[in-house]
């Protein structure tokens, strides 16, 4: 019988997870190395990378910490630039919840900088080190806001909207290659960007029975599909937006009927 359970493996690859620092990106750095990937932790703050980086080496897997700031293209080849990369991992995102006619130029041009084109930095210098090499993954974290939006997410959700098709871009131009190229778009998650929500209990808990679970996500609840996209088991799988939702953009959620 085929060798399914090592579908998933990663020994023997190196995954560069940009945003390891917390959050999603620290479960993403977590469960990767768990199947045997050496990863490299960057994160913007490196003393947060190092730790993530300290935890993952004594469970006895490898890891190093090294300080990529998506903003800064210096930075974001250096991290190409010390080991071959076979699976890249990019989180980093802020947000600015303003409706649009109070963003200001600098609020608008931040967030895209960070989300938008920080993105395209680490995909552009991921398929540059990838297709020379004929292999690679690519994964990048786009959001339920690439498709649906509420208000005070407007730049936001253009930016997530954005990374779904340079994903696809990528995927389209690099398949001859041998990368693959794929999104991830997580419903709510309980990580630091979203922590401001948990002080309004009304927001919080509107938000959890907007998804069919009828509840937020956990970071490692994430970890899965990175996993899955980083290993062989997606061999198959490229240009594609991975919803992790909850059943988010599922069903209305705004009103249940007398049935």
């Amino acid at each position: 019988m085929f060798d399914y359970p090592a579908l998933f493996r990663l020994d023997g690859r190196r995954a560069l997870v940009v945003g390891a620092g917390s959050g999603i990106g620290k479960t993403s750095a977590e469960a990767l190395a768990a199947f045997g990937a050496h990863v490299t932790c960057a994160d913007v703050d490196l003393a947060a990378a190092e730790r993530t980086a300290a935890t993952i080496s004594s469970s006895g897997h490898e890891a190093e910490a090294l300080m990529v700031d998506v903003r800064d293209t210096g930075t974001v080849s250096a991290a190409f630039a010390k080991h071959p990369i076979d699976v890249l991992v990019s989180t980093p995102g802020i947000n600015v919840r303003k409706p649009v006619l109070k963003i200001t130029d600098d609020e608008f041009d931040r967030v895209i900088d960070v989300n938008l084109k920080g993105t395209f930095r680490l995909l552009r210098a991921a398929g540059a080190s990838m297709a020379g090499r004929g292999r690679g993954s690519i994964i990048a974290f786009s959001s339920i806001r690439s498709l649906t939006v509420e208000p005070g997410q407007g730049v936001y959700a253009a930016t997530k909207a954005g990374i779904v098709q340079l994903i696809r871009a990528f995927a389209a131009e690099m398949g001859a290659n041998g990368v693959r190229a794929n999104a991830i778009a997580p419903g709510v998650v309980d990580t630091p960007l979203t922590a401001p929500i948990k002080q309004n209990a009304d927001w919080y808990n509107g938000y959890s029975q907007k998804s069919i679970l009828g509840r937020w996500a956990k970071p490692e609840e994430l970890a899965g599909m990175v996993v899955y996209l980083a290993s062989d088991a997606s061999s198959y799988v490229t240009g594609a937006v991975m919803l992790v939702d909850g059943g988010w953009t599922a069903a209305d959620g705004r009103f249940q009927p007398p049935l």
